[in-house]
C-alpha cells in the first residue's frame, strides 16, 4: 500500500516539475504558449489611407473633342478649288481629287475620284487597314530556335525583318528584338545539356514564291528602295546605316550568320557555315524573342513608308486568310480585307502592297473609304492607321514638307511618290477646326521630279487648312 502511494507520489511529482519546465519554457518563448516574458507589444498603428481613394480631380483634356455643330465648308467653294487643282499643269494632264467631311462622311468636292490611278506608296493605306482590320494589334513576330537533327540547332524566322544584330531595344520598332538575346538564351539552354558546339539551320519558310517582285524597277532595287521579302532579316537587310542603303541579296542567310556570331560570343561554338532546312514541327524550342506589336509596326512602315515592310506585314494578312505569303497571295488578301470592311474595291487591283510596281491601280474613293474607316470612332482598332500617318512638317515622310505653311501640325498624310506620280491621302482641320479627309493622286506629272507636284498639292492641303469657307 505505502509502495503505492509512493509510485503514485513520484508521478504527481513528475508531472508538477514537467509542468513547471514547460511553464517556464513558455514564459522565455521557447515553446508556444500563452505565457511570456517578453515587453508588451506597441499598438499597432492605423491602416494608412491609400492615395488613390481619393476622389480624382477633375482633368481637363490637352485636346478638345471636335464640336458637330461647327459648320461644313461651303461645297461650292471647295468645288472650285478642287477644280483649280485638277486643271494645274504642274500635276499633268488627270487627277484625281476628293474631299470629305469625316464626320458625317459627306463627299463635299470632287474630280474623278472614281477612276483608278497609280497610287504609289498610298497604297500602303490598303495593307494597314487590312492588317489592323484582321490581325490582332497586339500581335508580335517571333524569331525562334528550336532542336534540329543530332548537333543542329534551328534558326526559325516569323517574319521579323527589323531584328537587332546585337541586344534589343524594347523601346524601338525597328531592332525590338535581338540577336545577342537570342543567342544568350540558347547559350544557357545548350549549357544545361552540357553541350558547347552545334551546327546551325535557318528556316525562313514562312513566306513564300519570289522575294523580289517581277514588277519592280530594278534600279529602285539597286538603289536600296526596297529588300527581298523574307521571313528573317536584321535591320531589314540594310548593309549600311542611312534610309536607303544597298540591300543584301539574301536577308535570311546574312542573319543567320550574325547569330551564329552572336552564339560564339556566347559561349557555343558554331561548326560549318549555317544552312537552309526547314525546322520540324514541334520541335523544341531553345529560346525566342518577340518583334514590336503589330500596331506598332504599321505605325512605322506608315511614317517611314517602308516598302519592305508593308510587303512583310501583307503577307501575314495573305497567311491569316489561308492564302500564300507571296506577292499575289498578299495582294489578293489585303484588297479582300478591305472591302469586307466595307470599302469599294470596284476598280482597282495591286500588283504589290507597298506600291512600288509597275501596275497597281486604286481610286481616290477607296482610298477616301480607307481614311474613313481608320478615323471612324466605331473602329478603335484601326486607330493607328489615323495616327500613324506622318504630321507634316513634323515626322516622317513629311517632316521636310509644310514646313513654312499654317497647315504644318494640322496635317495627317500618306505620301506617295514614283517617276510620274505624286500622291497624298490624309486628314486635315480647317480654320474652323472641321476634320476634312481629302486623296489627291497624280500619275501622269511631267518631266522635272517632285518638286513641283508636291508643292501643288500641299498649297491645296494648305488652302484646306485655312479655309472658313462659308
Amino acid at each position: 500500500m505505502a509502495r503505492g502511494w509512493r509510485v503514485a507520489g513520484t508521478s504527481v511529482l513528475v508531472v508538477v516539475l514537467a509542468a513547471g519546465a514547460y511553464a517556464t519554457a513558455d514564459a522565455y518563448d521557447v515553446v508556444p504558449g500563452a505565457i511570456t516574458l517578453a515587453p508588451v507589444p506597441a499598438e499597432a498603428a492605423p491602416f494608412p489611407t491609400a492615395p488613390g481613394a481619393l476622389e480624382p480631380a477633375d482633368v481637363s483634356p490637352a485636346l478638345t473633342a471636335l464640336d458637330p455643330a461647327v459648320p461644313l465648308p461651303s461645297s461650292a467653294t471647295l468645288q472650285a478649288a478642287v477644280d483649280a487643282l485638277a486643271g494645274d499643269t504642274r500635276l499633268g494632264p488627270t487627277v484625281g481629287v476628293v474631299v470629305a467631311d469625316q464626320l458625317t462622311g459627306e463627299v463635299l468636292a470632287s474630280h474623278l475620284a472614281d477612276q483608278g490611278r497609280t497610287p504609289a506608296s498610298t497604297a500602303k493605306l490598303v495593307t494597314a487597314v487590312a492588317a489592323l482590320g484582321t490581325l490582332s494589334g497586339d500581335l508580335t513576330l517571333d524569331t525562334r530556335v528550336v532542336r534540329g537533327d543530332g548537333d543542329t540547332v534551328v534558326l526559325v524566322g516569323g517574319g521579323d525583318m527589323m531584328l537587332a544584330e546585337g541586344v534589343g531595344d524594347p523601346e524601338a520598332v525597328n531592332g525590338h528584338a535581338g540577336l545577342a538575346d537570342l543567342a544568350a538564351q540558347v547559350a544557357r539552354a545548350l549549357q544545361l545539356e552540357g553541350r558547347t558546339s552545334v551546327r546551325l539551320a535557318f528556316d525562313d519558310s514562312l513566306f513564300s514564291g519570289p522575294a523580289l517582285s517581277p514588277q519592280w524597277d530594278p534600279a529602285d532595287i539597286r538603289d536600296g528602295y526596297v529588300a527581298p521579302v523574307t521571313a528573317l532579316a536584321t535591320d531589314v537587310a540594310k548593309m549600311a546605316e542611312g534610309e536607303y542603303p544597298p540591300r543584301y541579296a539574301d536577308p535570311s542567310a546574312r542573319a543567320a550568320q550574325v547569330f551564329a556570331t552572336r552564339l560564339t560570343e556566347a559561349g557555343v561554338t558554331v561548326v560549318g557555315t549555317p544552312t537552309r532546312a526547314a525546322a520540324a514541327a514541334g520541335a523544341l524550342e531553345l529560346g525566342v524573342v518577340h518583334s514590336a506589336t503589330l500596331d506598332k509596326v504599321v505605325h512605322h512602315f506608315l511614317d517611314h513608308s517602308d516598302n519592305t515592310i508593308t510587303e512583310v506585314v501583307s503577307r501575314l494578312v495573305a497567311i491569316d486568310a489561308g492564302l500564300p505569303g507571296s506577292f499575289e497571295g498578299a495582294s489578293q488578301a489585303v484588297l479582300r480585307a478591305v472591302a469586307a470592311m466595307g470599302a469599294d474595291t470596284t476598280g482597282s487591283s495591286l500588283v504589290d502592297a507597298s506600291g512600288l510596281g509597275a501596275g497597281s491601280v486604286l481610286t481616290p474613293d477607296l482610298l477616301l473609304d480607307l481614311l474613313q474607316l481608320a478615323t471612324d470612332p466605331a473602329h478603335p482598332l484601326l486607330r493607328e492607321v489615323a495616327t500613324g500617318m506622318p504630321i507634316a512638317g513634323l515626322t516622317g515622310t513629311l517632316i521636310d514638307r509644310y514646313t513654312q505653311s499654317p497647315a504644318r501640325g494640322l496635317v495627317r498624310a500618306k505620301t506617295g511618290s514614283l517617276p510620274g506620280v505624286t500622291s497624298l491621302a490624309g486628314t486635315v482641320l480647317d480654320a474652323d477646326r472641321r476634320q476634312l479627309l481629302f486623296v489627291v493622286i497624280a500619275d501622269q506629272t511631267p518631266a522635272g521630279g517632285q518638286w513641283a507636284p508636291r508643292s501643288t498639292i500641299d498649297a491645296f492641303v494648305s488652302d484646306l487648312a485655312g479655309c472658313g469657307c462659308r
